[in-house]
């Protein structure tokens, strides 16, 4: 069967995203608030709306991704938004890492209108989104819309893990992962840091540790960063992982679950947001060394 999809957003890991449908063959209409945004994709073939609510009204398929909760809001339920415009039945991919509750309050919009809310925040930075090798939590709607919904999302990424009917399941996982990569970062910046005080050399301490014991992607990646203190090309900014952290710690403090590192690592990005740096949120390791008066 062929279906028509729609992707809003087209940030750098929308654009990512959105083209990877195209290249999987999908019927592809797209929507970015900056219009110039889509050029790329509808040289490919792809169709420019003006609207979020013209970009879905035929779609079977809506893929979201933005910037924040807010964001997510107006784009659904705002002038012009996709929720009154969206036929019924279609399903909604909600990809952007937002607060649980958001989640689950638009699913309920959804239901109430005859479509569906599928969560599904990802993992991975643009050049993975690129590469299609984005790692997916899926949860919300019922089995059925997430079954129907697999083969896109397969076209996006490496894998695709279902945590059920519960879409605000989805947003906690991102939730969690987003602060265990923030711990690992931070846990390499004081570890290198205390190596480069105690006379060694970073980048060497780097190669041994992901070579033997932390021989995993995110300490390889996240860690060559930390190590040459030289955080470019920025996958994300500063300010949109520290949001993720505010999430985090709202929901910790709703289930009672004490995430003292998580306050750390929010701090620590908060200082580098208002410091203004241009660099990828990873930057906030500098934190350690500056403290250590490197």
């Amino acid at each position: 069967m062929s279906y028509t999809v729609a992707f809003l957003g087209l940030g750098s890991m929308g654009l990512a995203m959105a083209t990877n449908l195209l290249k999987a063959g999908y019927q592809l209409t797209v929507y970015n608030r900056t219009a110039s945004k889509a050029d790329e994709l509808q040289a490919q073939g792809a169709t420019v709306a003006t609207t979020p609510a013209e970009a879905v009204q035929d779609a079977d398929f809506v893929f979201t991704m933005v910037t924040d909760d807010a964001a997510l809001q107006e784009i659904c339920t705002g002038p012009n938004g996709i929720l009154p415009a969206m036929k019924p039945g279609a399903i909604h991919a909600s990809c952007s890492t937002v607060a649980p509750d958001t989640n689950r309050r638009l699913a309920d919009a959804h239901t109430a209108h005859g479509s569906h809310l599928l969560a599904t925040p990802v993992f991975g930075k643009p050049d993975v989104a690129a590469a299609g090798k984005l790692w997916l939590a899926s949860a919300g709607a019922d089995a059925a819309a997430r079954e129907k919904t697999r083969p896109l999302l397969e076209a996006l990424g490496q894998g695709v893990h279902d945590f059920g009917d519960d879409p605000g399941a989805a947003s906690v996982v991102k939730l969690c992962g987003n602060f265990m990569l923030g711990a690992a970062i931070e846990a390499m910046a004081e570890a290198f840091t205390l190596a480069q005080k105690s006379g060694l050399d970073r980048q060497q301490v780097y190669e041994f540790f992901t070579s033997t014991i932390f021989n995993t992607p995110i300490y390889k990646s996240y860690g060559k960063l930390v190590a040459e203190r030289h955080y470019q090309p920025v996958g994300a900014p500063p300010a949109i992982i520290r949001k993720d952290m505010r999430l985090v710690l709202d929901e910790s403090r709703a289930q009672t679950a004490p995430m003292p590192f998580a306050n750390i690592i929010h701090d620590n990005l908060s200082t580098t947001v208002a410091k203004n740096e241009q660099v990828d949120w990873a930057g906030f390791a500098e934190r350690a060394a500056e403290n250590a008066g490197l």
